[in-house]
């Protein structure tokens, strides 16, 4: 039998359910910052002096997506384990998927000092963008950290999370302008 410490073991590694969930939290919240970016670039382009709109936008569709997982998921669950839902398992898998809307969080943080009047409305968006990549440049950090990447592949996952960002904020300025 192997010895577990405060759930890793021996060896410093984590065990697989650690490993199931950050790695579950983890596509969360690049899920769910790609949809927040993605609602972002709609929003300003319908209302780019509207921030306080926008942070609206970005947390009901987060919430819609959240709900869509949960359903999708507890339904799948049920399939794959042939046994009938429980009122435990649907809370897991809600807490499980709760990271979507955690990703919207600092973006709508970021729209709301715009809407208060503390930052410019366009200056809110662009730190709304600032932040949903600063989210997917440290969830490509916890990846590599898991994966117990070296310098170059952590800098490579940091870059493919950060590009994917970067072609939302590209297709917002191109279709803004």
């Amino acid at each position: 039998m192997r010895a577990v410490r405060l759930g890793r073991r021996e060896n410093g590694t984590q065990t697989p359910e650690q490993r199931a969930a950050v790695g579950e939290r983890l596509s969360g919240f690049i899920y769910g910052t790609i949809v927040v970016l993605s609602v972002i670039v709609g929003g300003a382009r319908s209302s780019p002096d509207d921030p306080g709109f926008i942070a609206k936008l970005v947390a009901v569709t987060t919430v819609v997506f959240w709900l869509a997982h949960v359903y999708a998921h507890a339904l799948g669950d049920t399939v794959a384990h042939e046994e009938r839902l429980s009122r435990h398992r649907l809370w897991t898998i809600a807490r499980r998927e709760a990271s979507i809307v955690e990703a919207a969080v600092p973006p709508v943080a970021a729209l709301l000092l715009g809407t208060f009047g503390i930052v410019a409305g366009r200056t809110a968006l662009w730190l709304a963008f600032v932040l949903g990549l600063v989210v997917l440049a440290a969830q490509g950090v916890v990846y590599a950290r898991v994966e117990r990447l070296a310098a170059l592949g952590t800098l490579c996952v940091v870059a493919a999370n950060i590009a994917l960002g970067l072609l939302l904020v590209a297709l917002k300025l191109f279709l803004s302008h």
